[in-house]
């Protein structure tokens, strides 16, 4: 239910970049104002200058949750970038400036990785460190490159695939496990007995498989590697074969290293991100079983996600034979449609 006294940032920052995409997707000037809107929130709300650091949460427009996660701060950098992509923002700089604060905060340079948390007392959480937010930093990255063509970005997102969609799944058995010890040790343990926490779920994610595929190809796309491809295509191709529901449809959440599902219970933003890297294999590599993949996801999606009277997808996940486990449409740092809408744009880019 939405609260109107909440704010978080990682939500905060999605609705800024559904609202940019859209807006220069679409042309339409309304639509670019809203993100403005909210990016001038999250700048002038969010931010502590003092601390030159982000509130994670706040409530009734002021700071709550000052522990900064490199998991919210990859979509700050992806919302400056929104805003530079669509001509909103008429420089480089704001991109630079939160760039400059990751390297300083949270950049591991002899671990080609970013750390997760810092306390509000600027305490450096040693004791974790995780693929997530290393993910969807990589995606930043590409955008924060797409939208300033400043190399620096694309190097540093080539820097991230390589350790954790090569380097880091080779000890995973050739997938990305999710939990690290400071050492970047796989933790097998971490969250053994919750396998359905939103951030940091046990288990391999088939849904995480797939995004790392999506960010080689975007790699690939504008600096052309081609193991990125071969990997990019045994990442997709093993999580659906181990994850597709031959029963119901759809990809489930989660397996184990015994390549056994550990959650059967089916994620919205799973089958969006899915739809886009079936896309991207499509465009890379002209196979068209991907084709096929991407309209038999849509098949799914269209027939029990997609909220056909009133727009977007219907809720944050469905139970294994897609019923629905709740009545909740937007849940704060969990859904705003932010992978869906990217995911259709980026199908579009694909086919164009």
């Amino acid at each position: 239910k939405f609260n109107p006294e909440f704010r978080q940032i990682v939500s905060s920052s999605r609705m800024v970049i559904n609202f940019m995409l859209a807006g220069k997707l679409l042309q339409d000037q309304k639509l670019l104002d809203i993100g403005r809107h909210g990016l001038e929130y999250i700048e002038k709300v969010h931010y502590i200058p003092a601390k030159q650091s982000y509130a994670f949460t706040v409530r009734n427009h002021k700071p709550e949750d000052m522990v900064e996660q490199a998991y919210g701060y990859a979509f700050i950098l992806a919302a400056h970038a929104a805003a530079r992509a669509a001509g909103v923002a008429k420089d480089n700089k704001e991109v630079g400036r939160v760039f400059d604060l990751l390297e300083r905060k949270f950049w591991l340079p002899d671990k080609g990785a970013y750390l997760d948390t810092i306390s509000a007392e600027g305490v450096v959480d040693n004791s974790y460190r995780g693929q997530n937010s290393n993910m969807h930093m990589c995606e930043a990255l590409i955008a924060a490159y797409e939208a300033t063509k400043e190399t620096r970005y694309l190097d540093r997102a080539e820097v991230l695939a390589e350790t954790f969609a090569a380097k880091l799944a080779a000890k995973g058995g050739g997938f990305v496990w999710e939990h690290y010890d400071v050492n970047f040790e796989i933790d097998w343990e971490y969250n053994k007995n919750d396998p359905t926490n939103i951030y940091r779920p046990w288990g391999f994610q088939p849904g995480h498989q797939i995004e790392w595929a999506k960010n080689l190809l975007n790699i690939h796309r504008h600096r052309p590697k081609y193991w990125m491809v071969n990997r990019a295509k045994e990442l997709f191709d093993g999580a659906w074969d181990l994850s597709w529901d031959e029963d119901h449809g759809g990809l489930v959440y989660g397996f184990g290293p015994d390549r056994k599902w550990c959650d059967s219970e089916k994620y919205f933003w799973v089958q969006g991100e899915s739809i886009a890297a079936a896309s991207l294999l499509w465009e890379a590599t002209k196979d068209p079983k991907y084709v096929e993949k991407y309209v038999l996801l849509w098949q799914y999606c269209w027939k029990h996600w997609v909220d056909h009277e009133h727009g977007g997808w219907l809720c944050f996940k469905m139970s294994r034979s897609n019923e629905r486990t709740n009545d909740e449409k937007a849940i704060a740092g969990g859904k705003c449609d932010y992978h869906t809408l990217v995911s259709c744009i980026e199908a579009l880019r694909s086919f164009q």
